[in-house]
């Protein structure tokens, strides 16, 4: 299962598509409404967030296996570092190790600070960098502490995740190349929205490759995230770090919202759609993000 994902990954069209677990100790109503929209059939993998905004949800790990059990797909976990120390992030990745699940994506995470738990700490025992050595490490036949295994684990596959705007070009590629340095296969990306910032950070992969001659090449891939309301298009350009929405695209959102909540949407549907092919077009490896509107989600990729 893994190695044709990561033959895609490096060689075909590599199409994923994120869910999020909710606050609730059951994962089996999404998985049941991606199965009754038969979007199983439309990606080649999916991927499970973990805890994000510091938010408490289904464990990433599990929801992860019962997407693989389900339809035979890959899927990218989540690990966040907030959440974790070195003991646990090892163990987890032992334990999801025999249960196949084997593609991680490290996150150093967000702030504990915007948890819906109060009194709630992040551990924050490194950043993302830290995992992705740990990863590197398992794979290697040995703990953090260099003690061999008594059971070698399956290959992980480590992925990382990189900013797709930054007014400093210079400090984007310098994350780039200590990324890939510390073993990440693939790095996703902020979602993008315009495709000459694609060329851009495609470049940049290029280059950072470039700088890790020992490493093997490193996958982008482009982050997409449909945008159908003005309000979204305000919010992620104005307050999310590493997110750029183009003017044209708030002014024609906006101008819409003025005739309707049905033309708002309609405007917003075909610039995300038109971006979608476009990115397919140039690089078809793209990580779809939708907050769960998984009908969003068929009509982008149907």
């Amino acid at each position: 299962m893994f190695e044709s994902f990561i033959h895609k990954l490096r060689h075909g069209t590599f199409i994923t598509l994120e869910t999020t677990p909710s606050r609730s100790a059951q994962f089996s109503p999404t998985i049941e409404k991606i199965a009754a929209l038969g979007l199983d059939q439309l990606v080649d993998g999916f991927s499970t967030t973990d805890n994000p905004l510091a938010k408490l949800k289904y464990n990433a790990l599990f929801a992860a296996m019962k997407l693989q059990n389900r339809f035979g797909k890959p899927t990218l976990a989540t690990m966040s570092m907030r959440d974790r120390n070195r003991i646990a992030l090892q163990s987890d990745l032992l334990g999801a190790n025999e249960s196949d699940v084997r593609a991680i994506l490290a996150l150093t995470g967000d702030s504990a600070h915007y948890s819906d738990q109060p009194h709630a700490k992040g551990v924050f025992e490194g950043n993302s960098n830290l995992l992705l050595d740990i990863i590197t490490t398992l794979n290697s036949g040995t703990d953090l502490a260099e003690q061999k295994l008594i059971a070698q684990v399956q290959e992980i596959f480590p992925f990382a995740v990189i900013d797709s705007y930054s007014k400093n070009a210079n400090a984007l590629q310098k994350k780039m190349v200590k990324k890939v340095a510390h073993g990440a296969i693939a790095l996703v990306t902020q979602p993008v929205y315009d495709t000459t910032i694609a060329k851009q950070l495609l470049a940049m992969m290029e280059q950072s490759n470039t700088q890790n001659p020992e490493c093997e090449d490193c996958v982008l891939v482009l982050g997409f995230f449909p945008i159908t309301k003005l309000r979204t298009a305000k919010f992620l350009d104005e307050n999310v770090p590493g997110i750029h929405v183009p003017t044209e695209w708030v002014e024609a959102l906006e101008k819409a919202s003025l005739i309707s909540v049905e033309e708002e949407y309609r405007v917003g549907f075909e610039l995300s759609k038109n971006l979608f092919e476009e990115l397919k077009a140039l690089h078809p490896k793209i990580h779809i993000m939708t907050a769960n509107q998984f009908e969003l989600a068929k009509a982008i990729l149907s």
